[in-house]
């Protein structure tokens, strides 16, 4: 199926191909499965007038017609019949790539398969929205229904030295190492971020034990404990020495942050971004499931059953939009600075 002209799928066969080191071995189309075969056609569409015919396939004089726009003539302001031959020329070298593209299967390469699917929901859903189909009173009214979704919560800046117990260090010596650590900040908190460094067995040790700005929700891997017990502490203070699954922790408040609540005129920006993210993604939705009512599709449950995958990351805010677009719906009005 062509979603894409050949214009688009020959620059993204050729950006494959010189990218690829000391050229490699060329894809090969599997038997029997030959992609002009096997796809829906696609609608047909107006070209203008057929200036050329390569292997069957027509190229016209809208293509044309856009492309010699873009060439300048080497004299007077029109082009000549050599300059027009140079432009078709590159058509046809275009279409030439594009049919080898196909030969060789390269429309079904992951990277070629994105850029259709991407150009098509520009073409087919998302292009059709602006910002300016949504007016102030929408906008306005969206706010007024979502304030919670636009306060930027209270938050604490949460330092940590985690010291963990295993096959090297049993409990009680991890227990030992803690108080230790713990009695050298409580005496001096300046000095934090330089025991974290040198001691901390946790992701944030690279950063002093910096884990950032943590609202009561929490932050993904961070232990609710933590959470909780450095909302109700006072900014420079130490924590006792105390346990979780991972290990025995110390933590300091480094920081704290108020609530805010914004207006909606400071917040247009970001009501608008949801507004218009939570419009794509019903496009998106209707769209699909259109071409599903008239698409065979044979979900193998057993074996998707049988796949083991574990996650590298938790899904949430700013996860790309259905579709790989890119497109991420606003998590927040506010990003924090440093220590994020």
């Amino acid at each position: 199926m062509r979603l894409l002209n050949s214009t688009v799928v020959a620059l993204v066969v050729a950006s494959l191909t010189l990218g690829c080191d000391g050229g490699g071995d060329k894809p090969e189309t599997p038997a029997g499965n030959d992609p002009s075969t096997d796809t829906p056609a696609a609608p047909a569409q107006d070209i203008g007038s057929v200036l050329a015919v390569v292997n069957g396939a027509d190229v016209g004089s809208n293509a044309f017609e856009q492309a010699a726009s873009r060439k300048m003539p080497a004299e007077g302001d029109t082009l000549s019949i050599d300059e027009k031959k140079e432009v078709l020329d590159r058509l046809i070298d275009e279409e030439l790539l594009y049919q080898e593209a196909l030969r060789q299967g390269i429309d079904r390469d992951p990277k070629v398969k994105k850029v259709m699917v991407n150009t098509l929901l520009r073409q087919e859903v998302y292009g059709s929205i602006r910002n300016s189909d949504f007016s102030d009173e929408e906008l306005e009214a969206y706010y007024e229904s979502h304030k919670d979704e636009f306060v930027v919560p209270e938050k604490v800046q949460i330092k940590r030295i985690l010291i963990k117990a295993g096959e090297e260090r049993s409990e009680d010596e991890a227990r030992s190492k803690a108080a230790e650590l713990r009695a050298q900040v409580a005496k001096n908190p300046a000095a934090f971020k330089e025991v974290a460094t040198q001691n901390s067995e946790d992701p944030y040790r690279r950063r002093g034990g910096d884990v950032g700005f943590v609202p009561r929700s929490g932050k993904p891997g961070l232990d609710e404990d933590i959470v909780e017990r450095a909302f109700g502490m006072s900014v420079d203070q130490v924590s006792e020495v105390f346990q979780t699954s991972e290990g025995f922790n110390i933590i300091m408040v480094a920081n704290k942050r108020e609530r805010v609540e914004r207006t909606y005129q400071q917040m247009k920006g970001s009501v608008l971004r949801k507004v218009k993210n939570e419009k794509l993604s019903e496009m998106y939705d209707t769209y699909t499931a259109t071409l599903r009512t008239s698409a065979s599709v044979d979900v193998k449950e057993d074996t998707l059953q049988s796949i083991e995958v574990k996650s590298a990351r938790r899904a949430g805010p700013g996860m790309p939009m259905p579709g790989g677009m890119g497109m991420t719906p606003d998590d927040g009005p506010e990003t924090d600075g440093g220590g994020e």
